[in-house]
């Protein structure tokens, strides 16, 4: 049985298995971390019975996963590891590139062997540089990503905004509004 390494897949091209914006893991991960919270509010107006706020539940967050320790090591090439760490550098800075400025994060698939396990964007993106050549040349770094769930582009019929019809407008008496 071969190694099969951990992909960040670009969720655009993912058809195209050796798509230039597909980041594969140099080493796989020792651990994922996912979690997932649920927002309330509390009314600082409303009390319970034991005199506590009133919280109110609003609706579960995504999924967030957290890669800890991901290794990317070029000391055996005596190359620079730089190359790789940009990478996972481009996910957080699409704001700020050219054409792209403005635009939305790129979206991934984070795959391993056969399971997909989120479709995602890079949260946070940190790195450390523990490995130096001679000259100075950085030749490992760690890597540290938080990725959070997104949903997929195409909903559910039921999650779609109705289409309205003229004759919908003129039953509930808005036949003149667009």
């Amino acid at each position: 049985m071969s190694l099969v390494k951990a992909k960040l897949l670009d969720a655009e091209h993912l058809s195209d298995s050796n798509h230039s914006n597909h980041i594969e893991f140099m080493f796989n991960p020792t651990e994922l971390s996912f979690s997932r919270s649920i927002s309330i509010e509390q009314s600082e107006g409303s009390r319970n019975q034991s005199g506590g706020n009133k919280s109110s539940f609003k609706h579960p967050n995504p999924y967030s996963l957290k890669i800890n320790n991901l290794i990317l090591d070029t000391y055996e090439d005596q190359t620079s590891v730089l190359t790789h760490v940009e990478k996972f550098a481009r996910a957080v800075r699409f704001l700020e590139e050219g054409n792209e400025q403005g635009k939305r994060p790129p979206i991934y698939v984070f795959t391993w062997g056969a399971t997909s396990y989120l479709r995602c964007f890079v949260k946070t993106f940190a790195f450390n540089l523990s490995l130096f050549l001679p000259d100075g040349t950085p030749v490992r770094a760690t890597v540290t990503l938080d990725l959070e769930q997104v949903d997929d582009p195409n909903p559910d019929a039921s999650q779609q905004i109705p289409s309205i019809t003229d004759a919908m407008r003129s039953t509930f008496g808005r036949g003149s509004f667009l």
